[in-house]
């Protein structure tokens, strides 16, 4: 029996998919398939797929409809009971998949598991070592930039890095799936949250280990496509997630996230772009859908504004 289906969203990433390819055939762990949702190549894609990977399931789009639709997709299409979702620019160690089942097999309590990614260029550096969120609107990544040696323990993270992690398929079907709305960026930290109000667990594996190149699809770490995009959706999750009383609670702090990130980016030339995405955001707020507010979670919601006074203390700490 198939344990894991891994996921791989793809667009015009042919330089990237066969190392990547490569990389799931030397798994230690070898009960899983692959499917490829492709969106809409114009490149090699599909070819360097059916050469390296000949057995990979391909889910093919008509067109560009970004990570949300296309792990969607994938998740729908999945047979196992545990959805590995990798983005194509990545590497993984051959224990990779085997530690990550081991974690979420032994607690039905987590939802998610991120892996240790590190730098493809540099793998003594974390990428992201799981994600937190703060009260400022902000997720980032934990350890980014940093020495990994300080990132070899366990720990609870408030999301998953959708680029490289175990996911439990069944509770798709109590959470909800990947916002489409999204397109791309803060995805992952929106369903992450999710699972936090219902009751269940993010965590990080050190064990899993991950090679990330980053920015597979949109080229740079800053950009302006990604910069629309995430603004964007930095004002969507938290009026989606958040009751009204919780989003009251923290509107001083979302306003003052939003003129720093400003600042931020004008000074990197990049202040139309921001501007831009934040009017998207307005947009995506009104014609968005709120996460119903159900009292049986208010310890989860307390547990949550917690965690993002804590969150931000630890921001501006690093």
């Amino acid at each position: 029996m198939i344990k894991v289906s891994v996921v791989i969203p793809n667009y015009n990433g042919a330089g990237f998919l066969k190392p990547c390819l490569l990389s799931l055939k030397e798994q230690t762990f070898k009960d899983f398939e692959v499917i490829i949702v492709d969106n809409g190549s114009k490149d090699e894609s599909l070819e360097t797929v059916r050469e390296y990977c000949p057995e990979t399931v391909i889910i093919e789009l008509d067109r560009n409809y970004g990570f949300s639709k296309a792990v969607n997709e994938g998740i729908k299409a999945a047979a196992a009971p545990y959805v590995f979702l990798l983005n194509n620019d990545t590497k993984l160690h051959p224990d990779c998949i085997k530690q990550l089942l081991l974690r979420i097999s032994g607690d039905e309590d987590i939802f998610s598991v991120s892996s240790r990614m590190l730098k493809l260029s540099d793998p003594d550096i974390i990428d992201s070592a799981g994600d937190l969120y703060c009260c400022l609107g902000w997720a980032f990544a934990r350890g980014k930039d940093k020495k990994k040696e300080g990132y070899d323990h366990p720990v609870q993270v408030f999301s998953s890095c959708a680029g490289a992690a175990l996911y439990r398929k069944s509770l798709f079907n109590v959470i909800g799936y990947f916002d489409e709305r999204h397109f791309a960026y803060l995805e992952d930290v929106d369903i992450g949250y999710r699972a936090r109000i219902h009751g269940y667990k993010n965590v990080y594996e050190p064990t899993a280990l991950v090679l990330h190149a980053g920015s597979g699809m949109s080229g740079s770490r800053y950009n302006e496509f990604k910069v629309i995009l995430s603004a964007g959706n930095s004002l969507y999750v938290p009026y989606k997630n958040m009751p009204l009383l919780q989003y009251l609670i923290n509107l001083p702090f979302l306003i003052l996230g939003i003129v720093i990130k400003a600042g931020f980016f004008i000074r990197r030339g990049l202040g139309k772009a921001y501007f831009k995405g934040l009017a998207r955001g307005i947009k995506l707020c009104f014609n968005g859908r709120k996460y119903p507010y159900n009292s049986r979670y208010l310890m989860n919601y307390l547990k949550i504004q917690g965690e993002l006074y804590l969150n931000t203390f630890k921001r501006f700490k690093n």
